[in-house]
This record gives structure tokens, sequence and C-alpha cells, in this order.
């Protein structure tokens, strides 16, 4: 396990991001690997399809993994703190709570799947095909719970690594049972739902296998489950529900615009769905040392090193920011390119769309760097509801640019969805973040003062920076 509260934050910062994002990327591959076999042997319905439904998949397994990050930050603070039988107990109330979200989760979404669909104005031609892969993706919910969960709680401890090494694993596994499926079972669209369940509960079980090997920190039993108390699961819903229904918040967002989306045609739903996987990749490095200061943050204020929150913040701004130069510029003069990987060259009208989103969002990247940051760091800090906040406005940038931009202007209207909600989300996160640093400030301050002996000052433990 890695503490992350000594040594030379950016070195820390930098070094435990690089298998992040390579894990990252990986996780993406599951979705991307889907639409490239599908839209390349299936056709240009089964790719509008899939991203069709990407929206549907984010509002539930969104939820999940923001649930799971929640928990995380408990288990990462007191880990910082030294406290081993707090951190047991925060992965048994973790698992419980999981469990029975899962559960609900599974129900409702398969309950309400065609609805959904319908009210989101999802084609006729794909309706069939889009209900055919999302619901065996939402079947499979409690292998990407059971997944985020274990990947989540073997981060909090500082491993950014080895999750990594199992997703690997698990994207190869992916791979062939996509081949397989679709090109040698005909099995169509729903393969490669099945291929990416599949896959997750393989990495699941590696995780599992290496906690009970490899982390004793991690290992519990009944008697830890027996620790268990009102006000225990209480702290950790309150920590992991707001990031929860953030994610679920944002995803709504998302299924208002896919319904405007898909109001204008295929040609502009697999537009968007190229496009959308393209820019998952390209600020995947933005959005990976957001998670990196969560984790970084919380074991840094379960031990009081409140300073090196601030250099670390400070830091970490300056890298993030000069990735989105550098991922703004590539999606926007190559990201056509990339186009290919999913659609036939010969619909040029797919290539003109995805280059009109390219354009609108890769100039303001820069914000989306800011907003990575300064949510995870407030998250880390333990202020949930801050983020979530800032969710509701992403949710109303949104809607706005999917009922009234689009209305106006069609698809390019559309295309500034995502720009406006980091726009809303960041006038919401800067002044809170403004805040929280000034605590800081003010706690690092007690603390020199503690250390000096001066009897003026009040010391009492801190628990979050509200």
């Amino acid at each position: 396990m890695k503490e992350l509260t000594r040594g030379n934050p950016a070195k820390l910062i930098l070094f435990f991001t690089i298998p992040l994002l390579a894990g990252n990327v990986l996780q993406q591959f599951y979705n991307m690997i889907d639409m490239i076999i599908v839209g390349q042997t299936l056709g240009k319905d089964a790719l509008a399809a899939v991203g069709a439904t990407g929206s549907v998949s984010f509002l539930i397994i969104g939820f999940a993994q923001g649930l799971t990050s929640g928990l995380s930050i408990i288990t990462s603070q007191r880990f910082g703190a030294k406290d081993e039988l707090g951190v047991r107990k925060s992965f048994a109330a973790s698992v419980l709570i999981s469990v029975a979200v899962t559960v609900v989760l599974t129900a409702l979404s398969l309950l309400f799947l065609r609805p959904l669909l319908l009210v989101m104005q999802t084609p006729p031609e794909i309706l069939d095909q889009a209900q055919a892969f999302i619901s065996i993706i939402l079947a499979g919910i409690f292998a990407a719970m059971m997944f985020n969960l274990l990947s989540n709680m073997i981060r909090a401890l500082g491993d950014s690594r080895t999750p990594l090494i199992f997703l690997a694993l698990a994207v190869l596994v992916n791979v062939v049972l996509d081949i397989v499926f679709i090109t040698q079972f005909n099995s169509g669209i729903a393969g490669a739902g099945y291929a990416t369940v599949i896959a997750q509960v393989i990495a699941s079980l590696l995780c599992l296998v290496y906690i009970r090997k490899r982390i004793p920190l991690l290992q519990i039993g009944r008697k830890h489950f027996a620790l268990l108390d009102k006000k225990e699961i209480r702290t950790h819903l309150n920590a992991a529900l707001p990031m929860g229904f953030q994610s679920s918040i944002i995803a709504i967002g998302a299924v208002v615009l896919q319904s405007a989306l898909n109001s204008l045609g295929t040609d502009v739903v697999a537009a968007q769905a190229a496009a959308g996987r393209i820019e998952q990749f390209a600020i995947l490095p933005m959005m990976s040392f957001g998670i990196t200061m969560a984790t970084f943050t919380a074991q840094n204020f379960g031990a009081r090193q409140y300073g090196r929150i601030l250099t670390g913040i400070k830091q970490s701004l300056i890298m993030n920011i000069l990735f989105s130069l550098l991922a703004g510029f590539s999606v926007i003069f190559f990201g056509h390119y990339l186009v290919a990987l999913f659609v036939d060259k010969g619909e040029t009208q797919v290539f003109q769309l995805a280059q009109v989103y390219f354009n609108i969002s890769g100039v303001l990247y820069v914000i989306l760097a800011v907003l990575f940051i300064l949510r995870y760091t407030l998250q880390g800090l333990g202020q949930a509801k801050i983020p979530t906040f800032a969710g509701i406005m992403e949710l109303l940038m949104r809607s706005f640019a999917a009922i009234i931009l689009t209305g106006l202007y069609g698809y390019p209207g559309a295309a500034f969805a995502s720009p406006l909600a980091w726009i809303g989300s960041v006038s919401v996160l800067l002044p809170s973040t403004i805040k929280a640093i000034r605590k800081l400030k003010e706690l690092e301050r007690q603390q020199k003062a503690e250390e000096l002996g001066l009897p003026e000052e009040e010391h009492k433990p801190v628990t979050s920076t509200n």
C-alpha cells in the first residue's frame, strides 16, 4: 500500500495518476471495443443503437461508480489517519451498502428500461437493438458495482497499479468474446453486452482474490459487520449517496440531451456516439488527475497534512491545464481520423457532424480540467454536497442546450451542451473551493501554533472543511 502523506506532492500525484489513467483508458475500451466491432460488423444502425443507450448506462452505472467512490473516501481518510479498525469497518459498511443498492438498481432499471427508451425518442429502427444491448448491461450491474467497489478500495489505500493489471486482462477477454459472440455465434448486438459483463466479472474476481491474499487491511469477517451501527452506516451514506446522485444528476442531463439528439436522426446519433467515445479518451488524463486528488486529499486530510493539500491543489491544476490544452488541440485537428474506427468512410455526414462537436468542445477543455480538480478535491475533503449542487447546475445547462439551443440551431446547439455544463459546474465549485482553501490555511496555522505550544490556540479534531 502507498501512503500519499509523505514525499513530493507533484511527484506522488503524477505517479499515482499514470496507472490510474491507463486503467481509465482500459475502462473506456470496454465500451469503445464494443462500438468498433458493432459498427464495423453490424452496421451504422447497430452503432447508433449502442450510442443511444450510452446516457442510460451513464445514469445507472454512473450512480454505482459515484456511490463506491464516495464510500472509498471514508476508507482513504481513515487509512491516512492510521485507523486500521476504522478501515475494516469502512470496508464492511461499503460492502453492505453496495449489495443493497445493487439489488434496487437492477430491479428498477430493468423494470423501466423500455419506457425510458421510448421517452427518449429512440428511433424506431434501432429501438429493439438498443433494448437488447442495454438490458444485458443493466442485468450485470452487480459486476460493475463489485469491480468499482473493490478497485476503489484498493486505490483508497494508495495502490493504483493493481486495478490496472486486472483491467488489462479483462479487456483482453472482452475483445476475444466480442469477436467470438458477434462473428462466430452470430449473437448480434447482445453479444457485445455479454462480453462486457463477463469481462467485468473477471476483473472483479481478480480484485477479490488479490485482496484476500495481499491486503490484510481489507480482509474482513463477520465480526467487522457486527461492529457496524447506525452511525457508521449513516457516515458512509452521507459521503456516498451525494456522489452517486451527482453522477446520476449529470446523467439525467445526458438523457435529456440524448432525447434531443435522437429527434435529429440516426446520422446525428451515430456522430455523437463516435465523437463522444473519442472525447472520453481525450479527457481521461484530466479526469484521472482529479480522481487522484480525491485520494491524495482524503489521505492527507486524515493525516492532518493541510499544507500538502494546498500544494497538491496548485500543482495538479497546473498539470491538468497543460494536459487540457494538448487534448483540445488533438481532438480538433486529429479527431476526425479516429471516427473512421466506428463508421465506414463513405458516411461523410457522420464525419462532418463529429467535427462540429470536436471544434466546439475541444476549445473549452481547460474549463473541464479545472472542474475535475475542484470537484474531486472537495470530495476528498468530505464535502459531498457541493459537487452534487454542481451536478444540478450541469443538468440545467445541458437541458438548456438540449431544449432551447438544439431547437434553434440543430446539432451545433446540442454540441454546446457539455461546455455549458462545465461552465455551470465550475461556477458552483469555485467559490466553495476558495472557502475550503481558506479553511485549510486556518487549520494549518492552528496546527503550527499547536506544535509551538502556544496556549491561546484551541485545537479540535476535524472531520471536514465545512
